[in-house]
């Protein structure tokens, strides 16, 4: 932890989620919804603004202070965490490319957590392979017009504006631009919300795009430059995504471990039994190490260096353990695992999805391997 102020960030972040979030989990991941009132209880405590300058209502933490306080709220809320982490990554290309006159308009609003972002980037046809897109700005006078359909947006028709990207001309991969729309713009629409597996409180829908008329002034970054803006984006979101993996785990192991400890069978607790111990000691090893890997690339960032790989490493090790221990929770459990009548089956649920977000877990190693492939070129 770099200083004090932080070790108490991270205490009050832990504190608040246990008596404010906690209480709320299991009604809304049954029911589904919203959870507009843990942001606004996020927002007004700063910390949906903790990585970005204090200019312009940020919190001016290192990147490693901020993802240790996504850890700490998915460890009680998942899918809020997830949020946190998009609203971040929303933030991302107007605090690093926008203008001075844009940063100074719009960033006040977006770090304060008054408004609250959604990320549109992939759409039904395009995930993975980005450069595909087909959603199109069109030049006009004084602004844009957009038209097209993003798909598995979060917050969809909740947030109050959407980075979004969108092809500006047919030049592939450098055809890309970056804007920020509304979301009262006439012609935006939302489709309904799909129907997951998990993360029940983190509504994930189409956002659909017919005749959205955008400012020029609201354009992020220069013409043609939407693709490296989302891809830089893209390695911050990795890494909300590796913290919020860590807590998920960190969840399901203090779960299981502390139901082992309570277990009794054959006359004694079942942590006391070889191969059930062992099952929750290599647990405790994949998340410690995910916990490292997701630290060590955050503090290459927060000191200027490359960490494109280290935060492809760190998604792909946090998502596939948190896959690995949640799966493991339930079968310590046993029988009772299995049912909703205790939160591990629901952290396997959860765990699935951070394989695929924010690039799979197939892409990660791709990167990876030409990242590789860069430094021994």
């Amino acid at each position: 932890m770099p200083t004090e102020e932080s070790r108490q960030l991270v205490e009050m972040t832990r504190d608040v989620c246990r008596k404010e979030l906690a209480p709320q989990v299991d009604a809304f991941e049954r029911a589904g919804g919203f959870p507009a009132q843990a942001f606004r209880t996020l927002g007004e405590l700063g910390l949906l603004s903790l990585p970005y300058p204090e200019l312009h209502g940020g919190g001016g933490q290192p990147y490693e202070v901020y993802l240790q306080v996504v850890e700490e709220i998915a460890s009680v809320w998942m899918s809020v965490a997830v949020g946190v982490s998009v609203h971040a990554l929303t933030c991302y290309p107007l605090a690093e490319y926008g203008t001075d006159e844009q940063r100074a308009r719009y960033l006040p609003d977006l770090l304060s957590g008054r408004w609250l972002g959604g990320y549109c980037l992939s759409e039904p046809d395009s995930g993975s392979d980005v450069a595909s897109m087909t959603t199109a700005a069109t030049r006009e006078a004084d602004g844009w017009r957009l038209d097209g359909t993003k798909s598995w947006i979060s917050h969809a028709g909740h947030a109050d504006y959407y980075t979004t990207f969108a092809r500006t001309a047919d030049t592939g991969p450098k055809g890309i631009s970056c804007f920020l729309v509304p979301a009262d713009s006439p012609g935006l629409s939302f489709g309904a919300p799909e129907d997951k597996m998990g993360l029940h409180g983190d509504p994930v829908a189409q956002v659909i795009f017919e005749g959205v008329w955008v400012p020029d002034d609201r354009r992020i970054g220069a013409e043609g430059q939407g693709m490296a803006i989302a891809l830089h984006a893209l390695d911050n979101g990795r890494l909300g995504i590796a913290a919020a993996a860590t807590g998920l785990a960190q969840a399901a192991l203090d779960a299981a471990t502390a139901y082992a400890m309570e277990r009794r069978q054959f006359g004694r607790a079942i942590i006391d039994f070889q191969g059930l111990g062992f099952l929750l000691a290599d647990m405790e090893a994949a998340v410690t190490s995910s916990r490292a890997a997701y630290l060590y690339a955050a503090r290459l960032k927060d000191a200027g260096r490359a960490y494109t790989k280290e935060a492809s490493v760190a998604k792909l090790v946090a998502t596939d353990a948190a896959m690995r221990v949640t799966t493991d929770a339930v079968q310590v459990f046993g029988g009772y695992g299995y049912t909703r009548d205790f939160p591990v089956e629901r952290y396997m649920r959860e765990a699935k999805v951070t394989q695929i977000f924010e690039g799979t877990n197939q892409i990660q190693r791709l990167v990876i391997a030409r990242q590789l492939q860069r430094e021994r070129g």
